[in-house]
């Protein structure tokens, strides 16, 4: 199975009522299950990639959107390249990379997903402060999510 086939899968299972699936095919398994909410995980586990909550991601992503305010000045958004989980810190013991107030210059490091055991650093396409951060530590993302808002310079 490719990348994109299992985005797709995924995506179909959280608009269906299928609430377990078990796939093994060859050369992976994939097990979603809607009805539990992914365990923490620490970097350098085998992540649960594939289980999603109850909630789906378009969910919790419309309501975070609708909580920006709206009357603050224009800003800009970082959003996620890939599908994975999103990692605001390093490691559990160190600090987030970024937090809301925070000064930010095109290219810093302001999270890390996880796709596949893969680790992938996002970076900041622009310099500004940090506004809001859209998503929490661990959470599944979707390609294309909103994760973070900058006010530019």
């Amino acid at each position: 199975m490719t990348f994109e086939e299992i985005e797709k899968l995924i995506a179909e299972i959280n608009q269906s009522d299928i609430t377990k699936l078990d796939l093994d095919f060859k050369g992976g398994h994939i097990k979603i299950d809607k009805s539990q909410v992914a365990a923490p995980v620490e970097l350098g586990e085998e992540s649960p990639v594939g289980q999603s909550s109850v909630k789906t991601l378009q969910e919790t992503n419309h309501q975070e959107l609708s909580n920006l305010d709206t009357s603050k000045q224009k800003t800009l958004k970082i959003k996620a390249p890939l599908v994975g989980i999103v990692y605001l810190q390093a490691s559990p013991e160190k600090p987030q990379y970024k937090k809301p107030g925070d000064h930010v210059n095109k290219g810093d490091v302001v999270c890390v997903i996880e796709a596949m055991k893969m680790m992938t650093e996002i970076k900041s396409d622009f310099t500004g402060t940090i506004d809001k951060i859209l998503v929490t530590n661990e959470q599944v993302v979707e390609y294309d999510q909103p994760l973070i808002t900058v006010i530019p310079e």
